[in-house]
């Protein structure tokens, strides 16, 4: 996976096309892309068939398609690049907030999809993580179909944005290691609540390392729920951790110490999966150490912590969620900082 985040002058442009039948719009994204002088749009196209023809000729690095677009739709023109233009990677920006839609785009190869109306924040961090193969869910989007987690009935579409059960890959996947972005507490609670319950409902053990008034929070929204969480603390299918009593086992310096994250790491893993259950066994963690070090203002600690839990995902085969609780003045005063912590992830989702 790709580690190089944000955008560098030094690097070669990256060539884009924008698609969209709605002039002002299409102004909008390309204004909003012309701000980072790596980014050179080299052509424009108002219909589908047009799309296509300008796709061929070009051939773009990039593709920023609208899906409703007469002569012929976004989904149309996405099947027929991956013959005309098959290293172009393609990013919708669309009205249309389907999770079908949604689901067609990333099976026939789209790599991000955001929602017009959360463009404004959304459209250059999208493309940042598109640039990088990271697929890019944005806010507004409910996904039905899960990797290894089935969601629980009754959830909002806050569950159905929480990662792994929101992942919608049709290949195969043996681990994750997702961010995302939430905008208050209350929304972390419901995505944090989610992801725990769909993975013990599927017989996988969760660690949760968050602060106390989190997993206090996080304990009782479970209960309301129905889930009998007490049982699974009990049963150590649920190791609910302070995230800095945890932070203090492996920073040295400010700076996480690789030898000691991973041996805080596999200890855990290894205690989790003796109680984990279901046909085929798993653990899943979700926690905030990364989003605290952030917000502490040790941004390299936490780029470099992130680093770590992704090898910690590979090596382990584990589903790792990491939740940031981010104002939108983080992201865009931050920008840098946030597209490299993006980059360690593999997918982002915002809410």
């Amino acid at each position: 996976m790709a580690k190089i985040s944000s955008f560098d002058a030094d690097r070669p442009s990256v060539r884009v096309l924008v698609v969209d039948d709605y002039e002002p719009f299409r102004r909008f994204v390309c204004s909003t892309l012309r701000k980072i002088s790596e980014l050179q749009i080299v052509g424009e196209a108002s219909d589908g068939l047009e799309a296509v023809r300008k796709a061929d000729e070009l051939q773009p690095d990039l593709i920023v398609l609208d899906i409703g677009l007469p002569t012929l739709n976004g989904i149309e023109v996405i099947r027929r690049l991956r013959k005309l233009c098959p290293k172009c990677k393609v990013l919708v920006v669309s009205q249309q907030s389907s999770a079908d839609v949604m689901q067609e785009v990333f099976s026939l190869g789209g790599l991000g999809y955001v929602v017009k109306a959360n463009a404004g924040s959304e459209l250059l961090p999208a493309v940042a993580a598109v640039r990088q193969g990271i697929q890019f869910i944005n806010s507004g989007l409910s996904a039905h179909n899960s990797t290894h987690l089935t969601v629980p009935q009754g959830c909002d579409s806050l569950c159905h944005q929480a990662p792994p059960s929101s992942a919608l890959r049709k290949r195969e996947i043996t681990r994750s290691h997702e961010a995302q972005f939430y905008l208050d507490d209350e929304s972390f609670l419901v995505g944090f609540s989610c992801f725990i319950e769909a993975a013990l409902k599927a017989g996988t053990a969760v660690i949760a390392i968050a602060h106390e008034s989190h997993r206090e929070s996080l304990f009782q929204q479970l209960h309301a729920r129905g889930v009998d969480i007490a049982a699974a603390i009990e049963q150590g299918r649920y190791l609910p951790l302070d995230v800095d009593a945890t932070l203090s086992t492996f920073m040295v310096n400010d700076l996480p110490d690789p030898a000691r994250v991973f041996k805080v790491g596999s200890d855990l893993i290894a205690k989790a999966a003796k109680a984990a259950t279901g046909k085929h066994p798993r653990v899943a963690a979700c926690g905030e150490c990364a989003p605290i070090l952030w917000a502490q203002g040790k941004a390299d600690a936490a780029i470099q912590l992130e680093h770590l839990w992704d090898e910690t995902a590979k090596r382990y085969d584990v589903d790792i969620l990491c939740g940031y609780i981010l104002k939108s003045f983080q992201r865009e005063q931050e920008s840098h900082i946030y597209q490299k912590i993006c980059a360690e992830h593999s997918a982002v989702y915002s809410q």
